[in-house]
């Protein structure tokens, strides 16, 4: 029988870490440097999983990193529900995919759980990765250092435009797109990340799997098509602020209306 979760039951208060804790906005895909799959186990696990936990996880790695940098040895999964405002309950489900079970009246290992989140992300070895693309979008991923904390390291950055091929952006010398799948191939890159126009995506990902690349995050407003073994994440900007938008009007008709007349008066009081 289904363990049944009461809507009414109190939610755990955060902490003073997890208000230092930003939620991760988005998902780098779970892969290693090999195979682009979960490092713990098959792809039947990440089924499993849901797509929901797996998107909950790294942010219960942020918070478990800034209470391993306290000097925390244990967490509770009402700590960790406070993140997403969850029922333990729920984290325990969560985090029981990843290998770890907790300890009754104690709680969860930090070290071992940050071991086994990564492990089961696939974050615990760097992945390569080229970027197609160097516009803004681009420019500022390439310049982006917390990567490194999910195990991925931008290796290259490739265009077509003649005016940026051969300048630096963040370090990283831009190349011509021309020379792509010699770098992939050479360096058995697995994974690229694309900023293109629009108009551009679907050709560059033909040539990006072509190369060899067979995990594309794609970052333009494009379904692309591809093979059956070629993964992709599609993270669209309008789709998210899409949301954003319809949630803040929704909260402005119920808000009270500021009086900036008022305001000022109190805080002269």
């Amino acid at each position: 029988m289904k363990e049944k979760i009461d809507s009414k039951t109190r939610r755990a208060r955060p902490s003073s870490a997890i208000s230092r804790t930003v939620a991760g906005a988005g998902l780098p895909p779970a892969g290693s440097g090999k195979n682009l799959k979960p490092a713990s186990a098959d792809a039947d696990s990440t089924r499993k999983a849901g797509l929901s936990c797996v998107k909950r996880l790294p942010s219960y790695l942020q918070l478990l990193r800034v209470l391993q940098a306290e000097g925390h040895e244990h967490v509770s999964g009402t700590v960790l529900a406070s993140v997403h405002n969850l029922e333990p309950v729920i984290v325990r489900k969560d985090l029981a995919i990843t290998g770890i079970i907790g300890t009754p009246r104690i709680g969860f290992r930090v070290n071992e759980l940050i071991a086994a989140i990564e492990r089961f992300l696939g974050w615990d070895n760097q992945t390569k990765a080229i970027l197609v693309g160097t516009g803004n979008l681009g420019a500022a991923l390439l310049g982006y250092r917390g990567f490194d904390n999910f195990g991925l390291q931008i290796v290259a950055a490739f265009d077509s435009d003649p005016k940026k091929i051969g300048t630096w952006v963040h370090g990283c010398k831009v190349q011509s797109v021309e020379h792509l799948a010699g770098f992939v191939r050479r360096g058995r890159v697995l994974l690229g990340v694309l900023t293109v126009p629009a108009e551009f995506a679907q050709p560059t990902a033909e040539r990006m799997i072509a190369a060899g690349i067979r995990g594309i995050w794609n970052f333009t407003p494009v379904k692309l098509q591809v093979p059956a073994d070629v993964v992709t994440q599609k993270e669209d900007l309008a789709e998210g602020l899409a949301v954003l938008s319809h949630r803040m009007h929704h909260v402005s008709r119920s808000a009270p209306i500021f009086n900036p007349a008022a305001a000022d008066r109190l805080s002269k009081v």
